[in-house]
């Protein structure tokens, strides 16, 4: 078997090749067996294994995997594209109903279509404990014409930068994320101390919180695969992972933040709805109810 090395990317062979990783770091433990430090590939899950349970998985097998990944990226985004036209439609309609600016003669039904109307989506703030994860993000950010700004800080510093960086961009829609998951023989799951990171996400929500007291003014999703998602929402989030402590997918917070910043403001966010977008579902991301932030403008001028 090929020696496992820094970069690889592997299963483990306990877990019945569940979750492909990749090795972050090598180490020798005090038992005088060598482990490795592990993230998932495109799972928010942090891990240590030892290097005997690890597989390496071949280049093609590699390819294979993100080809099948990206396609249902690839679909959910094309689902999203189509609920939002529907949705602008049935706004612009709203927004324009009984105005006497329309051109030629339409109906009283289609009155107001001809106004072509402008998006003011929310904004994002993205923290996140992963820089490969974090560009995944911001991508799809930009594909889906979320304005975003994006930093990769490692989950500890998070609730020490939080402040400065709301201080810098005055989001809408604030999303700390990166790696987590119960320790090895955890028992008490209600404990954050049983988490790798829970504690580093609580701590950053509670700093915005004191930046931003309002649910409504600012969103906040937070969490990663298996977070203590009870603390999380305590702490004051809008939003958080995992309320069956599953993995969750490196897309699932951009699917939710989608949906808010482009709800009305006008509007509660349906929770089946933000939550069935997503990649994981129920069983990986719940939340508190949440108003939207997006706002509809008329007229779109030609300048």
């Amino acid at each position: 078997m090929p020696k496992i090395q820094e970069g690889d990317i592997c299963v483990r062979k306990s877990y019945g090749r569940d979750v492909f990783f990749k090795v972050c770091s090598i180490y020798r433990d005090k038992d005088g067996k060598d482990y490795a430090v592990l993230k998932g590939l495109d799972i928010r899950l942090f891990a240590s294994s030892l290097i005997d349970d690890l597989e390496k998985v071949d280049a093609r097998e590699v390819a294979k995997y993100w080809t099948t990944t990206l396609k249902k990226n690839a679909e959910i985004m094309d689902r999203v594209m189509r609920r939002r036209q529907e949705e602008r439609q049935h706004r612009l309609r709203r927004c324009t109903e009984g105005n006497c600016l329309v051109r030629g003669e339409n109906t009283e039904k289609d009155r107001g279509l001809d106004i072509e109307g402008f998006d003011v989506p929310g904004s994002v703030l993205h923290l996140d404990g992963d820089k490969d994860y974090l560009d995944l993000c911001m991508t799809t950010y930009r594909n889906l014409n979320i304005p975003a700004f994006g930093y990769a800080i490692d989950e500890e510093e998070q609730p020490k930068k939080v402040r400065a960086l709301l201080e810098k961009h005055y989001p809408d829609i604030l999303v700390l994320t990166g790696h987590d998951g119960i320790k090895k023989g955890a028992k008490d799951l209600s404990d954050i101390k049983n988490y790798h990171n829970t504690r580093y996400f609580v701590e950053a929500v509670r700093a915005a919180r004191a930046f931003e007291k309002s649910r409504d003014d600012l969103v906040i999703f937070a969490g990663a695969c298996q977070s203590c998602y009870e603390a999380i929402l305590s702490a004051g989030a809008n939003f958080a992972s995992s309320p069956k402590r599953v993995l969750i997918h490196a897309y699932d917070p951009v699917f939710v933040v989608e949906k808010i910043a482009y709800t009305s403001i006008h509007d509660p966010i349906a929770l089946r709805d933000i939550i069935s977008s997503t990649i994981t579902g129920f069983d990986g991301i719940g939340g508190v109810e949440t108003r939207g932030k997006h706002r509809l403008g008329i007229p779109k001028t030609e300048y």
